[in-house]
């Protein structure tokens, strides 16, 4: 007996109340604006710029016993996170120590690294400080707007990707999406001031992937559907759809939530960040591509062009559980 999430064939009506789901996502989007207004992103040091200091000792790395040595010298935030590299002698163990910009400048005193190399001493001793680098403010200005361009292209490219895969109301919808999903996902670091660096731009970026996988899912099958059933109207087509399409959604965001929240909860505080960050996007992408995207199709209309052969491939299993 195969395991299903959601009945192989459903009914749902995804738009009888679909004032009351886009209300609520235009209502988490102006509380994540807002929020982002009010009181900006907790960026970490890849954004505020800092140091890095790369260590090597004989003795293991305890990242835990590391962290509560270094609070007491008040240098703010810090990241630490253990080197592997197969090359490594077996009392080889190296830690990358990253320290936020301090108030002062935009690196910390020579007299601090001394005092952050004696308190480490003590837990580690012999600990050496391999390198010292520091990363300016204009460095991490630059950072933020690769960032920023970055999933601004992403989007443009997705535009162009599902404009010429469909019609321009299909691509204007996944769009829409998108967006959707990038503002709560911001929004929620925002409100939460969950630390947000490089690794999060990399999650976006995937949001932006998984989403778009759903949506063009979705897409594929409500394609194929108007040429299918040419005399229902485009509300009855796009449930239809959906709901042909809803188990393997389910399914397919279950399975990803299973392993991401396994990262979560024992992934560590290095990962900790990216991993919430895709399990939000996993939530809202999946909610975005049934209600935002269907919805903004809808409004948009579409044009029914029946000279040119349907194209299926690729959509045959739409209603599969994978």
């Amino acid at each position: 007996m195969r395991l299903r999430l959601v009945p192989q064939e459903t009914s749902f009506d995804f738009f009888s109340k679909w004032k009351i789901w886009l209300g609520i996502s235009a209502l988490m989007m102006v509380v994540g604006m807002v929020s982002f207004g009010l009181q900006g992103l907790n960026f970490g040091i890849d954004f505020r710029g800092g140091t890095t200091v790369r260590t090597e000792s004989t003795q293991a790395i305890d990242v835990g016993v590391y962290r509560d040595t270094i609070a007491p010298l008040g240098l703010g935030d810090v990241s630490i996170t253990e080197v592997f590299d197969p090359t490594f002698e077996d009392d080889q163990h190296v830690a990358m120590i990253r320290i936020q910009a301090q108030a002062n400048g935009e690196a910390i005193p020579g007299e601090v690294i001394e005092e952050l190399q004696q308190a480490l001493d003590v837990v580690s001793p012999g600990i050496k400080f391999v390198s010292v680098e520091s990363v300016g403010p204009k460095v991490s200005g630059e950072l933020v707007q690769t960032a920023i361009l970055a999933v601004a292209l992403a989007i443009g490219a997705v535009l162009v990707y599902i404009w010429l895969r469909f019609e321009w109301q299909f691509a204007l919808g996944a769009v829409a999406a998108l967006v959707h999903d990038v503002v709560l996902t911001i929004g929620i670091f925002s409100e939460l001031q969950i630390k947000f660096d490089l690794a999060i731009i990399a999650a976006l970026l995937t949001i932006v992937g998984y989403s778009l996988n759903d949506t063009v899912v979705v897409f594929d099958r409500v394609r194929e559907n108007l040429r299918r059933y040419k005399k229902k109207d485009l509300a009855e087509v796009l449930n239809l759809s959906i709901n042909e399409t809803l188990s393997r959604t389910v399914m397919t965001s279950v399975t990803t939530l299973l392993a991401l929240i396994s990262l979560y909860v024992l992934g560590g505080d290095v990962i900790r960040g990216f991993v919430f960050a895709m399990i939000w996007g996993v939530i809202v992408g999946t909610y975005s591509s049934v209600f935002v995207a269907s919805t903004i199709l809808l409004w948009l209309g579409v044009k029914r062009d029946w000279s040119k052969q349907a194209n299926t491939a690729g959509n045959q299993f739409g209603n599969i559980d994978a």
